[in-house]
């Protein structure tokens, strides 16, 4: 059984599997599926499996920390950002971790270096885990997470 976390519009999580230990989130009731900022992707195989390597800088207005994760490719898929533009993306999944929870979630990867979040978290990755609070912001401490 799994606990309902109460969240605002914007909160940190961690992506533990990625080495991402914090990044600032949109939660995004709008968004469909999940996005993460990836400003280089590379393609490689391990074995008979496909899989990406990916750049990101997980702080906002800063370029200075780079991530370099990699992940197995899940899909391909054609998204429609908010402005109705379609591009296809690389489909991962990885855990993501909200307070005292963890869950397998999908994230696409898409370049979000002129965006003011780095990571939206859409409606399909809260699997009736979150209430969302859009009054508030940062309802989840970072003491909280495992």
């Amino acid at each position: 059984m799994h606990q309902t976390i109460t969240v605002g519009w914007r909160e940190y999580v961690a992506l533990p599997e990625l080495m991402i230990s914090r990044i600032k989130a949109k939660v995004d009731t709008g968004a469909r599926t999940s996005c993460l900022h990836a400003f280089r992707i590379e393609e490689f195989y391990k074995g008979q499996q496909h899989w990406v390597r990916f750049w990101i800088h997980p702080n906002q207005k800063c370029s200075d920390i780079e991530v370099i994760c990699e992940a197995k490719v899940k899909d391909q898929r054609m998204v429609r950002d908010s402005g109705g533009h379609e591009e296809t993306r690389y489909v991962i999944e990885s855990l993501i971790t909200l307070g005292k929870e963890s869950w397998p979630i999908e994230i696409t990867l898409t370049n979000r270096e002129n965006m003011a979040f780095r990571m939206l978290l859409g409606r399909t990755a809260m699997h009736n885990k979150l209430l969302v609070n859009p009054t508030k912001s940062f309802l989840v401490s970072l003491e909280e997470q495992k």
